[in-house]
């Protein structure tokens, strides 16, 4: 358990120091907070897809709750994971296609809203040509836990390895 928290601990640390860098726009007070989506700076984030990159609009999501700004590239796939904190998304533009485990994928387009509950495995998938650009919000600090088939946590690196088929080839 301490080796499981300590990893986890090394693994923040490098977004800390990202998102500290990346999120000089975004504000951690009640005043009123304008951030245009044309000037926002995003950035990739550790144990992420590349396709994957954001911009804190507020909070500091390594300590706490935030908001910010993904941006999906087109066919970007973020593989089945979860999170600590509950997370909503709001579809701003683009087509994302989103999947609770065990249940039927849903596409979520520009004005949707979606509810990701505390530890639920999702995945996500931006469709089309466009980029998605969601508004991501987390009730406590931000973490992801990628994980197999059968749920199992994995390394990020497994979870975005390709997939093996079990095809016959056609003789």
């Amino acid at each position: 358990m301490m080796i499981s928290r300590l990893a986890t601990s090394l693994l923040l640390l490098p977004l800390t120091i990202l998102i500290c860098i990346a999120s000089s726009p975004a504000q951690d007070n009640d005043n009123p907070i304008v951030n245009p989506a044309a000037v926002a700076k995003f950035a990739p984030i550790p144990n992420a897809p590349e396709c994957f990159t954001i911009a804190v609009e507020k909070g500091d999501p390594t300590k706490g709750p935030s908001v910010i700004l993904a941006r999906f590239a087109p066919h970007c796939v973020a593989p089945y994971h979860w999170h600590t904190p509950s997370e909503t998304a709001m579809v701003a533009s683009g087509t994302l296609e989103t999947q609770m485990k065990g249940d039927k994928a849903i596409v979520a387009r520009s004005g949707d809203f979606v509810y990701l509950p505390s530890h639920h495995v999702h995945r996500a998938t931006c469709n089309g040509s466009t980029p998605c650009l969601v508004f991501l919000s987390s009730d406590a600090a931000f973490d992801i836990h990628w994980v197999d088939e059968e749920g199992k946590e994995i390394p990020f690196e497994q979870a975005v390895r390709p997939r093996k088929t079990n095809a016959t080839p056609n003789k």
